[in-house]
């Protein structure tokens, strides 16, 4: 099929309704016909001059303000780059072939910007809404009776007017998603590999919220064959969970490099939390696996227990060290370690509270139903099984808390 080729001018002049295309300075580039028409001007009248030369203000009228907000309207297009919605104004017109004679006229204008290829404002496309007919329809003559004509339009225009403000939130939050995405990949990049260990994780912020949260998972090769997992959740959801939430994370990272096992690396983190804002009530777990003595050893800070799952599919909860979360205590003090087997083949499961815990329930109705979750769908492979957790354990119209969760095959 043939691409058809538009004259794109023909359409401009076609278009129904008043458009109009000005210059950043405000200078006439030119006008559709039903522009022309209902303004009573010709193109060789407006093509090059400025609109308010061309439109001036009518001095019979001292309570006049439609230049000043036309004008207001159009520079904050030029200095802002987005589209401007102006409330109906009465802008009365000179009869160019009677000077001194104006016509009243109510209009409901918008100013949209056309962006060149650097960014910059380059031309004003000004449509305007002729209600003149429907005000006059409405009322009679006089002053209040113009005044409660420009009321009666006003209630006209406000969906209009809605239209437009629901269209600039969604751009905003447009905007803010993108941001939010780049935070996200940032702070929780995919896990590097892992050496043969298959290894899944899921992210699940809160319905409601942008694409960020406090909840966080972090993988750490470590030297002869082990690996630090951990799984921690700030409290409070968005931007600012998610900045303490980067922090926290990076730092446990890299104590998990140096520390000798979970309790040392989370005390360290302890310390830190300290310093940063809104990192108290932080809980964590950590875990240290070491495939060359088949044990994984761990340390929790107030996280709900790390499921660890057979191969014959029996599961055991890892809820022999645990301790209150950071920043709880008011002094420093050492946090406990256990540490547990485990046989080739088995699964470790870490994941944050959004996973298990329902208000109206207590948590081991949660941990419970996690326990045979894991039993039925633990034969699958760590990438199944995540999306199959996910999708039985957590609520379908969405979750009002964040989900983590790290899932490693041993």
């Amino acid at each position: 099929m043939t691409k058809p080729q538009i004259d794109y001018a023909a359409v401009f002049h076609a278009l129904p309704g008043m458009v109009a295309l000005l210059t950043p300075d405000l200078l006439y580039a030119d006008a559709n016909d039903d522009f022309l028409q209902l303004a009573g001007r010709t193109r060789e009248q407006l093509v090059g001059r400025y609109i308010f030369d061309v439109f001036p203000e009518n001095p019979n009228e001292p309570a006049a303000a439609g230049m000043r907000e036309t004008q207001a309207s159009m520079l904050r297009v030029v200095a802002t780059g987005e589209r401007d919605t102006m409330a109906l104004l009465r802008y009365d017109i000179e009869d160019p072939e009677r000077p001194g004679h104006w016509a009243e006229h109510f209009w409901s204008p918008v100013n949209a910007p056309v962006l060149g290829p650097d960014g910059e404002v380059v031309l004003i496309v000004h449509r305007v809404e002729e209600v003149t007919e429907l005000i006059r329809a409405r009322g009679g003559t006089g002053s209040d009776s113009s005044r409660s004509r420009v009321l009666e339009a006003e209630l006209y225009t406000r969906s209009r007017e809605l239209q437009e403000i629901n269209e600039r939130l969604r751009r905003a939050q447009a905007r803010d998603r993108e941001v939010a995405l780049a935070l996200q990949e940032a702070m929780l990049p995919a896990p590097t590999p892992v050496g043969h260990h298959r290894a899944a994780v899921r992210y699940q912020p809160a319905a409601g919220t942008l694409n960020v949260c406090g909840d966080w998972y972090d993988l750490v090769d470590l030297p002869a064959d082990r690996m630090a997992v951990a799984v921690g959740d700030v409290v409070g959801h968005g931007l600012g969970a998610a900045c303490v939430m980067g922090q926290l994370r990076s730092a446990l990272s890299a104590a998990a490099r140096v520390a000798e096992g979970p309790a040392r690396a989370l005390e360290a983190l302890g310390l830190y939390a300290r310093a940063v804002e809104g990192a108290e009530s932080t809980t964590v777990v950590k875990t240290y696996i070491d495939w060359g003595t088949h044990t994984i050893t761990y340390s929790s800070a107030g996280h709900p227990p790390p499921a660890l799952l057979a191969s014959e599919g029996t599961v055991t909860f890892l809820d022999q060290a645990t301790d209150p979360p950071l920043g709880a205590r008011p002094e420093h003090m050492p946090r406990p370690e256990a540490s547990i087997a485990f046989t080739k083949g088995a699964t470790l499961v870490l994941y944050s509270d959004g996973l298990i815990e329902r208000r109206t329930e207590d948590i081991d109705s949660g941990l419970a139903r996690l326990a045979g979750a894991l039993a039925r769908h633990g034969h699958a492979d760590p990438e199944a099984l995540a999306d199959a957790l996910l999708t039985e354990l957590l609520p379908a119209a969405g979750n009002t808390d964040d989900t983590a969760l790290v899932i490693i095959r041993l």
